[in-house]
């Protein structure tokens, strides 16, 4: 390169049109399909689903607390009994039953159990099917999160969500393919959205609630036409430059996502803007009017994103002070339970409201369970137990109304139907279209795939 000359990285820095002005190359030419991974593709199969929907309780939620409904664990509270696992040792342990802090009751014409800390997604139960038999591998954080995101509790791996994207791409491309709603990442950080090894163009867009939730997306210069001069000239310095890098996959994905930064000009605003929404609509989401953060908010912009496109939308649930894990005491879970349970439900009911449940798969997932017993016969909290726990889907081609699998008389270990981790992800692509065999890529000298070689599509909840 001639140092005389400003670097491509120089030329940038001195443009003066925002973040917008930086949507270069791609951005005014017209790619042809083949040659965009972004661009919309089918899948091996006819989809149930067009989009996820991807909810994330981080720290384990109790499922004895919360959907598996265990009266022996209730009529044999204080019994004493010996466990395979604890704190993440495997062995003999003699523990004490603990019975749930929260009563349960049946909703619904399904019939289904859930605790008195869900009331309103209780009411939905109906579009709801229960996986009250999941395990994984880990009872760390880091490493179920991982897993519970990448199908591998050990190693970086691409987020699901960067795997949907690079499969199917993305029907608008104005907005990012996967979008992460989360004011803060949950254990195991920004790689539970990473795309690792996939292009990068496939990384999911984190966006923080708050005022501002995306940041210098309006050009700093208003004037339309000049932002298109620089952007003539921007698109022929980066088609030269690309030319003669053509293998750099990493410069190419940073030029679509300038694509897409602005195309998020034009829509992006207008997708975030809640005030175009009815009372009724922000009351089913427990959303006061002009508010701009708290897990409502996230599942109404979801609701928005999806309504525009988005195909992979993550909703991180990290409480203000703390998160699920309530090692000291279950209490912890009302403050946390409430806090989500309003807008979960509100956007089951939403999206039913307008035809988009059908095609929407929701699904709720947390790391691992808590155990039904601890050392102490009074300790008023519980340990990570990965053994079994409760997951659910809805909508997106599954039955609802149904609990699929079950535990043992306490919830400690799984005894019919499990579905692993593995299993959830196969299941996800599958109502997606993709055969999660067949959904590869070549790194390191060997096929990766998100279910690693693993994975069961768990065909008896689907409709």
């Amino acid at each position: 390169m001639n140092t005389t000359e400003p670097t491509r990285r120089e030329f940038l820095s001195r443009a003066s049109g925002g973040f917008g002005a930086l949507a270069l190359a791609g951005l005014v030419s017209e790619l042809q399909a083949a040659d965009n991974p972004l661009a919309a593709r089918n899948g091996h199969h006819l989809p149930k689903a067009d989009r996820v929907i991807f909810l994330f309780s981080t720290g384990g939620t109790s499922h004895i607390d919360t959907f598996n409904h265990r009266p022996q664990l209730i009529a044999d509270h204080g019994k004493s009994i010996t466990a395979s696992r604890w704190l993440n040792k495997s062995g003999e342990f003699n523990r004490f039953l603990i019975k749930p802090r929260f009563a349960f009751k049946q909703y619904g014409q399904c019939g289904s159990w859930v605790s008195e800390l869900f009331p309103n997604v209780g009411s939905v139960m109906d579009d709801v099917c229960v996986l009250n038999a999941m395990h994984c591998e880990s009872d760390g954080h880091d490493k179920a999160t991982l897993a519970a995101h990448t199908g591998s509790a050990q190693f970086a791996r691409p987020s699901a969500g960067s795997w949907v994207s690079y499969g199917l791409g993305t029907v608008n491309q104005n907005l990012p393919s996967f979008v992460v709603l989360a004011p803060a990442a949950p254990y195991a950080g920004a790689q539970t959205w990473s795309s690792d090894f996939l292009p990068a163009c496939h990384q999911g867009t984190h966006v923080v609630p708050g005022i501002e939730p995306l940041p210098n997306i309006r050009p700093r210069n208003p004037n339309s036409d000049f932002q298109q001069m620089e952007l003539a000239l921007q698109k022929r310095l980066n088609q030269a430059h690309l030319a003669q890098r053509a293998a750099d996959q990493s410069l190419d994905a940073r030029i679509r996502s300038f694509e897409t930064a602005f195309g998020m000009q034009r829509e992006a605003p207008e997708a975030f803007d809640l005030s175009q929404e009815t009372e009724a609509t922000l009351q089913l989401y427990g959303l006061e009017r002009g508010a701009t953060s708290g897990f409502g908010w996230q599942c109404l912009v979801a609701r928005r994103l999806a309504e525009r496109g988005v195909r992979f939308l993550e909703l991180i649930d990290v409480g203000s002070s703390s998160n699920w894990d309530s090692h000291g005491d279950m209490g912890d879970h009302i403050r946390l339970a409430k806090a989500i349970d309003k807008p979960i439900a509100g956007l089951l009911t939403d999206l039913k409201q307008r035809g988009m449940l059908e095609r929407t798969l929701v699904v709720w997932t947390t790391e691992f369970g808590r155990t039904p017993f601890h050392q102490q016969a009074d300790h008023a909290g519980r340990e990570h137990h990965n053994l079994c726990f409760s997951s659910w889907m809805a909508g997106g081609g599954v039955k609802g109304g149904i609990v699929h699998g079950q535990s043992d008389e306490y919830g400690i270990l799984t005894s019919e139907n499990a579905v692993h981790t593995h299993d959830l992800h196969a299941t996800m692509l599958h109502l997606l279209g993709i055969d999660h065999e067949r959904l590869t890529f070549r790194h390191a000298g060997r096929d990766f795939r998100l279910t690693d070689v693993h994975g069961r599509v768990v065909r008896e909840i689907i409709a």
